[in-house]
């Protein structure tokens, strides 16, 4: 029942997408589309640089994805190999952090990007998304961290593998269900984030998705158009409702993993 709850607005809005502006204007409103169209898709293609902001969309949170779970991979082999009291400490405080609203950090975060002149720059959103989600990440990865046998890297320190090997070729491999899992979550995220990306990104070519869609709306009530606005968040949506149908078990798989104890 809640699962259908929470698809109410997501099919209404797709239906919505596939009906002309006059029939979105008719009172009383319409379920089914009377006449199916593609004009909104269309346009939105067409009219808008949707496209531009989709391959922003992809090279930002695919970049601050990879880098965040990169660094939160060191960081969470490293914290699970670490004392039991050090460990809960830290893990505390990592959680915390996770659940820090970003809209505190907005403009310490705008004055370093300015500072270095990476407004309007990918690098302007990938650095600050990849850190953002660093604390939940290294916190998500710990866990699963601990599972992994030591004796393992014994052995493997025995064969002449250095830290930096055992963690490439041994830790990393088994750890792979976490980090893939991690690497989705944060990748949702970024794809998601609408306050950075509408700060930090003012040119049309640098924008991402969500802040091409605050662009859409018209300058007056009676001109936002309804059915452009349903066309991209459709859009917009589909990719990330894919990608979790995908990887669901993965993302299922990593998150639990972590709680199992031997």
């Amino acid at each position: 029942m809640i699962c259908v709850w929470s698809l109410i607005p997501v099919v209404w809005c797709g239906l919505a997408s596939l009906k002309s502006s006059e029939e979105l204007a008719r009172i009383p409103a319409t379920l089914l589309p009377a006449d199916f169209t593609l004009q909104h898709y269309i346009e939105l293609f067409t009219r808008r640089p949707f496209a531009a902001y989709y391959i922003n969309s992809l090279v930002v949170s695919s970049l601050s994805a990879f880098l965040c779970v990169a660094a939160a991979g060191l960081a969470s082999y490293r914290l699970a190999r670490s004392p039991k009291r050090f460990r809960s400490a830290v893990s505390s405080s990592l959680l915390v952090m996770a659940f820090f609203p970003p809209i505190v950090l907005l403009f310490p975060v705008y004055e370093i990007i300015r500072m270095f002149g990476l407004v309007n720059q990918p690098w302007g959103l990938i650095l600050p998304y990849a850190a953002l989600n660093l604390p939940f990440a290294t916190w998500l990865l710990t866990g699963y961290m601990e599972l992994i046998p030591y004796e393992l890297e014994e052995a493997a320190a025995v064969d002449g593998l250095g830290p930096f090997a055992i963690f490439r070729r041994i830790v990393a491999p088994l750890a792979m269900p976490a980090m893939t899992s991690a690497f989705l979550l944060v990748f949702i995220f970024s794809w998601n984030e609408f306050m950075f990306a509408l700060t930090f990104m003012n040119l049309e070519s640098a924008r991402t998705l969500t802040a091409g869609m605050a662009t859409l709306s018209g300058a007056f009530s009676q001109e936002i158009p309804w059915g452009l606005l349903a066309a991209g968040v459709m859009a917009s949506t589909i990719p990330l409702i894919l990608a979790v149908f995908v990887f669901q078990r993965k993302i299922v798989a990593g998150l639990t993993a972590g709680g199992i104890k031997e």
